[in-house]
């Protein structure tokens, strides 16, 4: 059988498979090299808060390996900081911004993407996208004295801002997202009775599933890391959150480096601990949407 006839018949010669494989196995070394830098941007100084958490005070600055292992930095910084309580109070502070924000942002992002050819909608949209741009610091006083002054400089107060602050950012990402749900889906459900709370609920909410925790992965880093929030909201020592007590190693006349580092990779784990799992949930989401 003839070249000719093989591409006639839609058969691919055996040579430009090796081609394909080839091409498809070949490395590129520039892009190669951009993720090994970037990744080294990460990981020396994440190698630097391990080594600097199990160091002496007076070793701490270097970056070779200890001379005696300090593993106490960790059982001392525990004790300081008073770990479990202000864990308990990440964690509170943390889960209710969590599910506050879910219920209340996501339901707003289908009130404007179902109705942004209503100019009311359509102004509302553009109003909290553009406080994405009004930077923390100008509304921050702002907001400490008039959470003050309405009794809510506390756990609770701090849970209502997380929930406000975020809504500009989650409705620019879930708006996109519910816009590309058809809604011959809603229109069947209304002809089956189902009025507008049922038909979120029941439908549009389920179908975000990958939104929804990309919004929860992001609202739960910035409510635990969070620092700025907490310093200026929590005015009893008994709420403070990890990242305010950790500001105990902090000071103008001496800082123990070890054992804040120590503070900061205990802080670091739980949170981490949960993206992991929660960041394996959304690329297993995002897969079913595609499969869909």
């Amino acid at each position: 059988m003839s070249a000719a006839t093989t591409l006639t018949n839609g058969a691919e010669p055996a040579g430009s498979e090796k081609i394909k494989k080839s091409r498809s196995h070949r490395i590129n070394w520039w892009l190669t090299a951009v993720i090994a830098v970037l990744s080294l941007t990460i990981l020396i100084p994440l190698y630097f808060t391990i080594i600097t958490a199990l160091k002496t005070p007076a070793d701490a600055g270097t970056f070779g390996l200890p001379g005696t292992w300090e593993w106490h930095n960790f059982a001392d910084a525990w004790n300081k900081v008073n770990y479990p309580k202000a864990a308990l109070n990440s964690a509170l502070i943390t889960v209710a911004a969590v599910v506050l924000t879910l219920l209340t942002n996501t339901f707003v992002a289908y009130a404007v993407a179902r109705n942004m050819d209503k100019r009311f909608f359509r102004f509302m949209y553009y109003f909290f996208i553009a406080a994405m741009f009004v930077p923390f610091p100008v509304i921050m006083l702002p907001i400490a004295k008039q959470f003050g002054s309405w009794h809510l400089d506390n756990q609770i107060g701090l849970v209502l801002l997380y929930m406000v602050l975020g809504l500009g950012t989650n409705l620019f990402i879930a708006t996109g997202f519910i816009r590309s749900i058809p809604v011959s889906l809603e229109e069947a459900a209304r002809i089956d009775g189902a009025g507008t709370w049922r038909i979120f609920w029941k439908i549009i909410f389920p179908l975000m599933g990958p939104i929804n925790a990309t919004i929860a992965i992001l609202t739960a880093l910035w409510a635990w890391n969070d620092f700025l929030l907490p310093l200026i909201i929590l005015t009893d020592q008994s709420n403070q959150t990890i990242p305010l007590a950790q500001y105990v190693f902090s000071s103008q006349f001496a800082t123990n480096y070890p054992m804040a580092f120590a503070s900061y990779l205990m802080a670091m784990a739980p949170i981490l601990i949960v993206y992991v799992f929660a960041q394996k949930w959304v690329i297993s989401g995002v897969m079913r949407g595609a499969v869909k």
